[in-house]
């Protein structure tokens, strides 16, 4: 993925860094790749000064397909957390690793593996509390 001028900044919480960073070395692919890519052009702060309205881990996030005129919302996870009945989405998938650090209103380009392009807006963000419970 090559980030554009049209890709809002972006921002990382400290430990979810270090995290993400220990789970890319663990995964090879594409998928991979791009979540390093974003990661790369990332801003990022520490946990007690990571403010609210930005995607994190375990977030839960509205966004909009702005191509399609289409809102998801998903809870954003590591890849063993994943589980799409109940809307949990690895960061390690392309969707995931467009959304990681955008803020509300924050907007990116991304492409997919089909060679299409999805433009994605997020709409808003509940941060999660570090951990998921098993429901």
């Amino acid at each position: 993925m090559n980030s554009t001028a049209t890709n809002s900044p972006i921002t990382i919480r400290d430990s979810d860094y270090r995290r993400l960073q220990a789970a890319i070395e663990h995964h090879d692919g594409p998928q991979a790749d791009a979540l390093d890519e974003e990661l790369a052009r990332a801003d990022t702060v520490p946990d007690q000064e990571f403010p609210d309205g930005i995607v994190s881990m375990h977030s839960r996030v509205t966004f909009e397909d702005t191509d399609a005129g289409q809102e998801t919302t998903v809870t954003l996870v590591y890849p063993q957390e994943a589980d799409v009945d109940k809307m949990r989405v690895s960061v390690l998938t392309p969707v995931g690793s467009a959304l990681i650090g955008l803020a509300v209103g924050g907007q990116i380009e991304w492409p997919l593996p089909s060679g299409r392009v999805r433009h994605l807006r997020v709409k808003s963000v509940v941060q999660g509390n570090g951990s998921l419970s098993s429901d």
